[in-house]
């Protein structure tokens, strides 16, 4: 089944056309702690990501993001970035999951706390 949706569809895994140009023409040049691959062409004019899993960009740490944009040279993989003390570790973005942030009154949440602060606008 997969298969069969990587060839009419690009969100679920990488497109057949992806598949083809990683196989024949890329260059594995490293995999992140998440398990997402990254490739590059012969004359490093291309690059990119094979998700381990759904596809998501906000699956791709920081180094890698700079590295698939051209933002810098060096190979995360071989030359890692130093980590500030301060640096929080990289989070998949949860907006739209079921995992996403409910504030506290939400009507997403299973029970809404029920609010005596607020009085609805009705008009006279």
């Amino acid at each position: 089944m997969r298969f069969i949706l990587s060839l009419i569809t690009w969100y679920h895994s990488e497109t057949l056309g992806t598949r083809l140009m990683t196989r024949f023409r890329g260059e594995k040049v490293g995999e992140d702690d998440a398990g997402n691959r990254y490739f590059r062409n012969r004359d490093d004019s291309r690059r990119w990501v094979l998700y381990a899993g759904e596809p998501e960009a906000s699956k791709v740490p920081a180094e890698w993001h700079g590295w698939l944009h051209h933002t810098f040279d060096e190979n995360p993989a071989e030359n890692p970035l130093a980590h500030k003390p301060w640096e929080k570790p990289h989070h998949d973005n949860l907006t739209g999951t079921e995992l996403a942030y409910v504030p506290a009154g939400s009507i997403r949440k299973p029970a809404p706390a029920e609010r005596r602060d607020y009085e609805a606008w009705q008009p006279e």
